[in-house]
């Protein structure tokens, strides 16, 4: 798999991501060894979750697997702190607390670094500087190589990464944010990805199939096996199933006919090779499903093709975001 430096920076990620979001809840030890299998075989690196994912349950597993499966130097292990399950406070970006996070994710990891750390969301209630110097200590301390933030907004991460740059050799520089990115989110293009674009950030774009939508399996039916079947997911699927999104997948399908794909790969394939993104990341039920979306590795769209799906999806630019100036 080709591989794409993270940001500005010389780490070097395959240019897919494995997710974990349902490893230890939905995915059992069994089909996570055998998606860390086949990820790890056909040349992925990175592998992406957070300390609340399954309640810690998803670093634990993961690093139970890399203990037995594979070597902990062929990969480059991802995690995030900041998000609580706290009712009156979703998120908590102390200093205290995040450094806390970091140790004891890395108990469960079982390992003495991890190769990205990432803030897991903006702490309206914490100084931003106090959020940032905990990625300072992190990497500072050897306890995270390089450093990046998720679900900033355009402001908050241009604010953060200038904040990061404007002591170079003393504060860290961020590497990445992930944000939900694909055909039926296009949001970050905005502000988030020329903020990025500009301070030399990488995007590491979540949900990159519209949250399993843009395969194409609720275009007549809600599989009984689907994350849209599920009463605890399908509330995260529902905001996909309207008109509009239902006019891109037929495209998506259209497209994938006329190249013999699969929508599955046309629509990774066109998160992927956009302007910025770096690895957009990948989560699966079972090593099957993850073996379909690695096979966009050898799928690149034609021109034509892309700028279709740009035309069918494009979102609705207003002032004040960018190109205001030509309405």
């Amino acid at each position: 798999m080709e591989q794409r430096h993270l940001g500005r920076t010389g780490l070097r990620v395959s240019r897919i991501g494995l997710g974990t979001l349902t490893w230890g809840r939905d995915t059992d030890e069994h089909d996570a060894a055998d998606q860390l299998k086949v990820f790890w075989e056909a040349g992925g690196t990175l592998i992406d979750t957070a300390d609340v994912y399954g309640g810690g349950e998803a670093e634990y597993l993961l690093g139970r697997l890399v203990e037995r499966l594979v070597p902990r130097g062929d990969l480059v292990i991802a995690t995030k702190a900041g998000s609580v399950p706290d009712p009156d406070r979703r998120f908590d970006g102390s200093r205290g607390h995040l450094l806390a996070a970091l140790d004891a994710s890395l108990a469960r990891l079982g390992t003495d670094y991890v190769d990205l750390w990432q803030i897991h969301a903006f702490d309206p209630g914490t100084p931003l500087e106090e959020t940032l110097q905990a990625l300072d200590i992190a990497v500072g301390s050897g306890r995270a190589r390089y450093a990046g933030v998720s679900n900033f907004s355009g402001w908050q991460l241009a604010k953060a990464a200038t904040w990061q740059l404007a002591a170079p050799g003393v504060r860290t520089r961020l590497a990445s944010t992930q944000m939900e990115y694909s055909l039926l989110q296009r949001g970050v293009e905005r502000e988030v990805l020329p903020a990025a674009l500009d301070l030399g950030v990488g995007l590491l774009p979540s949900s990159p199939l519209g949250r399993g939508v843009l395969t194409g399996k609720y275009r007549t039916a809600t599989p009984s096996d689907s994350r849209g079947a599920s009463d605890q997911m399908a509330p995260f699927v529902a905001p996909y199933l309207d008109q509009a999104a239902s006019s891109i997948v037929d495209a998506v399908a259209t497209a994938a006919d006329g190249l013999a794909a699969t929508p599955l790969e046309v629509a990774l394939a066109w998160v992927r090779d956009r302007p910025g993104v770096v690895a957009p990341i990948v989560g699966a039920r079972n090593a099957q499903q993850l073996s379909a979306a690695l096979s966009v590795e050898a799928l690149s769209l034609p021109d034509e093709i892309c700028q279709a799906l740009d035309d069918v999806s494009a979102p609705v630019h207003r002032y004040p975001d960018q190109d205001w100036s030509t309405l």
